[in-house]
Formats: structure tokens, sequence, C-alpha cells
């Protein structure tokens, strides 16, 4: 798994956890603290009642404070209100009250506990203590609040139906929840950007690491990097030097060797053709292999002179006639597998500053290289065209392609991305890239439908001398 994918499961996940601890404890405590309140407002309505009967007591008789109790405490008993008790809108029609006032209730008792107002009807005259309790009637369970009031002896208690006290406070609580809950999905995606863009850095130096090719091997810029990384990338770019200096010493031992294996191979190809004369069918297989060699030798010796800068006299010549002769060069390879090679050509005359010599070998290297990997009874197709200050030649074949991730790859030295086609070294497509840069060009790889598509331009004069 990613760095990346790991620290987005883990601080999401974090994120969801601590949200949903946090939204949970919230909720219990909201709940708790809203209990709380409705107990104080049950206690406070019964202090209410208290200071009404007191209030009553002293002015009227004890029948006469039983019908002010009924009057002033009791809902009216109308269809209306009934019928609205129980709908969605809480305020009732006409004035009548709110609708929660039907789930309170009342009772009041004389000093001998005789009832004087209940509307509870849970009939527990007999039990009654101070403080809060719990109550059954009518189906439901009720919150209870009794007192004793010292001065006339009363007994007074207030109730609430538990479903609604409960109802009531979850509303509330979720109330207060639900924005927690609602804002999750912002502060994971909000999470996830902040990775995302965290990591920025780390992905604009993997890029030139992964594009970058053994022939161009350049050290890192730290100075982007989180200061986290900073000594992973001076480790990168240590190591980055040191291959750079084993490849330098690769190249230039392949020289050595391709330039002290040249004049063995020499005779030795001389020695196989006399020897073919007199046994072709012993000595054929040998000299194709020793052909193949020296083959490799010139290749390697052509390539560490473009590496090293060796003098290349540049001439001012006809990149047309270039073209043409390069298509001639490789028709006899083309044919053995019926390959139509064809030229598109929309400059009647292209002139170059250039090798010619080389120029022509990057050619013939494209030109063999799209024959090789193209099916039999195909096409190639050679373009030559302006293009800013200078000249495109495109060559396209109808082969397998180049996957994205390997084009830069392919342009290097003993590169062959399909070991089953063709007995190359993998170093024609190095020279092309050696040639094409001492002569201040560029070459791009490319697939197109059906095929791969090789992209050369080359300045119409060189911008520098090839020394």
């Amino acid at each position: 798994m990613s760095l990346t994918r790991t620290l987005t499961l883990l601080i999401t996940t974090t994120v969801l956890v601590i949200a949903l601890i946090a939204a949970l404890w919230s909720y219990s405590r909201s709940n708790h603290q809203l209990e709380e309140v409705f107990d104080a407002e049950l206690a406070q309505s019964t202090r209410i009642v208290q200071g009404l009967i007191r209030h009553q007591a002293g002015r009227q008789p004890l029948e006469q404070l039983f019908h002010t109790l009924v009057e002033m405490l009791q809902l009216p008993e109308s269809p209306a209100v009934e019928g609205d008790a129980d709908s969605d809108d809480e305020i009732l029609p006409n004035g009548a009250g709110h609708k929660y006032e039907r789930k309170l209730a009342f009772e009041v008792w004389s000093d001998q506990r005789q009832p004087l107002l209940d509307t509870l009807n849970a009939d527990d005259a007999a039990g009654l203590e101070p403080g809060f309790d719990w109550a059954e009637s009518g189906g439901y369970r009720w919150r209870t609040f009794t007192l004793r009031d010292p001065v006339t002896g009363f007994w007074i208690r207030a109730a609430q139906r538990e479903d609604v006290r409960q109802e009531l406070s979850q509303e509330l609580a979720l109330g207060n929840v639900l924005p927690l809950l609602l804002a999750l999905p912002v502060l994971v995606a909000a999470a996830i950007a902040a990775i995302q863009f965290s990591f920025r850095p780390l992905r604009r130096l993997e890029r030139p690491i992964r594009n970058m090719a053994p022939e161009r091997i350049h050290p890192l810029d730290d100075r982007q990097a989180p200061r986290e990384v900073v000594g992973l990338v001076q480790a990168v770019n240590g190591l980055l030097k040191r291959l750079d200096q084993a490849l330098e010493r690769e190249r230039r031992f392949s020289a050595d060797a391709a330039h002290e294996l040249r004049t063995p191979l020499t005779a030795l190809r001389l020695n196989l053709e006399k020897l073919s004369e007199r046994h072709p069918d012993e000595f054929g297989g040998l000299t194709a292999s020793v052909d193949r060699m020296v083959h490799l030798v010139e290749q390697m010796l052509l390539l560490s002179r473009v590496d090293a800068g060796v003098d290349f006299r540049t001439e001012r010549q006809d990149l047309v006639e270039l073209v043409e002769q390069s298509i001639a060069d490789v028709t006899p390879l083309a044919l053995k597998k019926r390959i139509e090679p064809e030229l598109d050509s929309a400059c009647v005359l292209a002139l170059v500053s250039c090798h010619g010599a080389l120029i022509n070998t990057l050619l013939r290297s494209l030109l063999a290289n799209a024959i090789q990997y193209s099916p039999a009874g195909t096409r190639v197709t050679t373009t030559l065209r302006e293009d800013a200050g200078g000249y495109l030649v495109r060559i396209c074949d109808q082969g397998p392609g180049i996957p994205p991730e390997a084009r830069e790859r392919a342009l290097s030295r003993f590169t062959r991305l399909d070991q089953r086609q063709g007995e190359g070294a993998g170093l024609g497509l190095a020279i092309v890239r050696g040639i094409v840069s001492a002569h201040d060009g560029d070459v791009v790889a490319t697939n197109v439908t059906g095929g791969c598509r090789f992209d050369i331009r080359l300045p119409a004069t060189s911008a520098r001398a090839l020394t």
C-alpha cells in the first residue's frame, strides 16, 4: 500500500472515530442537561402552583378553592383542542394553547390528603413523599415533583409525561450533534485534500527520477523538497553521482573494448570468408555471428565518439537527399518482410548544417527499427516538413508501439523492450539520441493509432559546433 493511501486511511479513520465519539458524548451530555432543565421546570411549575394556592387559601373557603384550581389549572375539554393536540402544529388554533399542555398534569391534596385537583389520576395519595419520583397513569410513565406547603399544609404535585420529555430532549440533542455529523464528509475531504497537497513536493521529485535516462543523470533540486525529506534527496543525489561515475567508467570501458576488438574481429572475419568459400555449410552461421559482433563493435565505437564529442565537421546538406538515401539503404530489409517504405516530403530543398554520415546513420537506425517491429505486409511512412526554423522528420510504423512509461528508457543504451524480436544489442536508439543531441535537435517517441511515431527535429543551422 502506498504512503498516501496509508496516511489517508489512518487520518480519515481517526477523524471519523474522534468525531463519532465526540458526537456520542455531546448527545449524551445534551440529553442529560436537558433532563436537568426539564426537572427544574417541573419543580418551578410546582412552586408556582404552591404560590397560587397559598394566595387563594386565605381568601376562599376550601370548596371555592377547589373550583378555582380546576378553572385555572385544568385544560378545557374542547374537541378542537383534543383533535389538534397530536398534530404537527405545536400551537393550537384559536389561542387554545400549546399541544404539550396535554402532557402536563397537576395534583393538589388537602392537609388530610383529600384530593382537591387531580389531572393525573395516579391514585397514589397515600404514598406521597416530597421530591422527584415516577408514576404510572393512563398507560404512560410520568416524571413527578411533589412538595408540601408548610403554611397551608397542602400537598402539591406537577407531572410530565416521560415520552414527551424524551422526544424534546432527543430533538434538541440531535440538533447539537447534527452539524458535527454533517461536517464529517467535509472534514474527510479536507483531510484527503491536505494529504494530496502535502505530497505534491514528493511527486515533483518523483517525475525527474522516473524520466531520467542513464545518459542524462543529474542531481535533484532539493530546494523545493520538504525539510523532512531533504536528507533523503541528498542521499539520492549522492547515489546518482556515484551511478553517473560508474556509467562513465562503463562507457570508457565499452569504447576501449570496442577499439581493441575491432582489429581481431576484422581478421577473424577475413579468415572465415576464406573458410566459407571452401565449406559454406559449416561456417555460414559462424560468419553471420561474427558480422553481428562487428556491427556491435562499430555501434559502440560510434556511440563513444558521439558521447566524447569527437570533431564531426558539419556541412550544409540537403536533408531531402539524406532521407531518400536512408530509405534506399533499408529497402532490401523492407522487401524481405514485404513492407513498403513511403516518403511524403513537402520540401523540394531542405538545407541543414549537419554531419551527413551521422544523419544517415540516425535515419537508417530509426527506419530499420520501424521495419523490424512492423508486421509483414504493412507500411513504414517517412514525412519531411518545415518546422519552426528547422525541419521535422517523422517516421511512422505499424508495430506494437512503446508504453508511455518506457519511452525514455527505450532511448537508453543496451535497452531492448522486446527481447523476442531482433538480434540487436539495444544501441540503435541510444545512437539516435546522441546524434540528434549533437545537432542541437530532439527526438520524441509517441504512440499513434496502429503503431509508433518518432519525431526528429533538426535546426536549419546548428547552433553550436560539433566538437
